[in-house]
């Protein structure tokens, strides 16, 4: 599993060249502490780092920074709460500043999603869906619904209950046993059906009968929840077929089960919409948030909660969990900005409106030997990369360390461009750029990844 682009290791920095960097970096071989990039500062769409190079940041930090770098508005705006409220937890108390963005945030989800649990990370967002669901089932009398449904290669978290649900084997491998009961079925990569490859409507009903035939393999009375990204990230971009989400809402129906869709990525503008329910058209029960919830100014994450789910709690129940900083006032008040930038700047009519381009340009790198495939939506995309582009052929693990890791990540880092070179299932370059992001920029994207893609042949 890869890192971020941006190899190590790589001299940028005597901070980053320490032998004995005390810096344990997230998702990194230990041994590169010493020798990493070190990032001092960023405007717009733009990074550096402290030798003064600049890149271009075509992953938003981490899926996170919607409105871009350096904006002073944001730190404003933490200044002034800080300075009026520093911080006070929401257990048994409240501030305003998260009453008002609740209420902000309740505006316009998908049907009845009236009630905010407040977390500090999408990963503890995920936790605690699944925890509420549980305890929901306990309330209303069906106390065996516990399991989880999500799919094959779905990433949603690190901590125990949100890597259990996550369908990522070598992500998990090394902490299990994990929490039992989660069950994993298909993803939507159409790219690699193996059944209904030619009709995309099809597959997706194929796929979206797997999670009822799950169900019934499980028993519907031990269900809790179905986990699903309006987008699949892990693996590339995986675009639901025409119809899936309908299909999969009437399965959840059928068998009385939450459906739980994991926006901490695709929320907020990523799909060109406030959430991606709404651009995909279909109804969750609950939905979980973080990263651009604030642009990835201050941690926050948050769980919106549909009036079925909150009903049985108004009755003298607890929901015993939580968290010292969830829904931290400064954090709040960053967010309150963050979304009031947002709508001044129209980012998400921006993202609606370029979303073609961006996939145009982008999709001019097909005619590569190596590219097989250009996919995505909004400013969400993924470019895979094949060793033979009729038959599909992937790379074996030997030649995926060196044309992924050793040649394609470098290359990409020291030509100006920070994305993701992904190869937790087939190799993919992700890119998720700021929403602010316009043409000159998708063109300066499409240009380092030629260069770097054009040199892989001669590696094979």
């Amino acid at each position: 599993m890869t890192a971020t682009v941006g190899p190590v290791p790589l001299a940028t920095a005597s901070a980053g060249q320490r032998a004995h960097n005390p810096l344990w970096l997230h998702f990194t071989p230990d041994s590169s502490r010493s020798g990493f990039p070190v990032i001092v500062r960023g405007e717009g769409a733009y990074v550096w780092d402290s030798n003064g190079n600049r890149y271009l940041d075509g992953l938003a930090g981490l899926f996170a920074v919607q409105v871009g770098h350096g904006r002073a508005e944001l730190a404003e705006a933490a200044a002034r709460q800080a300075r009026e409220l520093g911080y006070f937890p929401l257990w048994g108390y409240a501030h305003p500043v998260a009453i008002e963005l609740a209420e902000r945030l309740i505006a316009t989800p998908p049907g009845d999603l009236d009630h905010v649990f407040f977390t500090v990370s999408g990963g503890e967002s995920v936790e605690t869906a699944w925890k509420l669901a549980r305890k929901y089932w306990k309330l209303v009398g069906k106390p065996g619904k516990h399991k989880v449904i999500s799919r094959h290669m779905a990433y949603h978290g690190t901590s125990m209950g949100a890597l259990s649900i996550t369908g990522l084997p070598g992500a998990k491998v090394d902490f299990e046993p994990l929490v039992p009961s989660s069950t994993r079925v298909p993803n939507t990569n159409f790219y690699r059906a193996d059944v209904h490859a030619d009709d995309h409507e099809a597959f997706g009903r194929w796929a979206a009968d797997r999670i009822e035939e799950a169900i019934e393999f499980e028993g519907a009375d031990s269900v809790a929840a179905v986990f699903v990204e309006p987008v699949q990230n892990t693996g590339g971009c995986f675009i639901p077929p025409p119809g899936y989400f309908r299909r999969v809402r009437e399965i959840c129906d059928k068998h009385d089960i939450l459906l739980i869709s994991d926006e901490v990525i695709c929320a907020f503008g990523r799909l060109g919409y406030e959430y991606g329910a709404q651009r995909f058209g279909y109804q969750p029960d609950l939905i979980t948030i973080a990263k651009g919830l604030t642009s990835g100014y201050a941690p926050l994450g948050a769980v919106l909660i549909s009036e079925r789910v909150a009903e049985p709690f108004r009755h003298g129940a607890t929901f015993m969990h939580g968290s010292t900083y969830g829904g931290h006032p400064v954090s709040c008040a960053v967010a309150l900005a963050n979304l009031d930038i947002i709508e001044q700047e129209g980012l998400y009519e921006h993202v609606r409106t370029n979303e073609a381009l961006f996939c145009s340009t982008l999709g001019k790198l097909l005619d590569l030997p190596v590219v097989g495939d250009v996919r995505g939506v909004g400013y969400f995309y993924a470019v895979e990369i094949v060793k033979d582009k009729n038959t599909k052929e992937s790379f074996s693990a030997q030649e995926t360390t060196r044309i992924i890791q050793q040649h394609v990540s470098k290359t990409l880092f020291e030509s100006g461009l920070h994305c993701r070179a992904d190869d937790r299932a087939e190799p993919v370059i992700q890119l998720a750029p700021p929403l602010i992001c316009d043409r000159s920029h998708f063109v300066e994207m499409e240009q380092i990844l030629r260069a770097a893609l054009e040199g892989v042949s001669a590696l094979l």
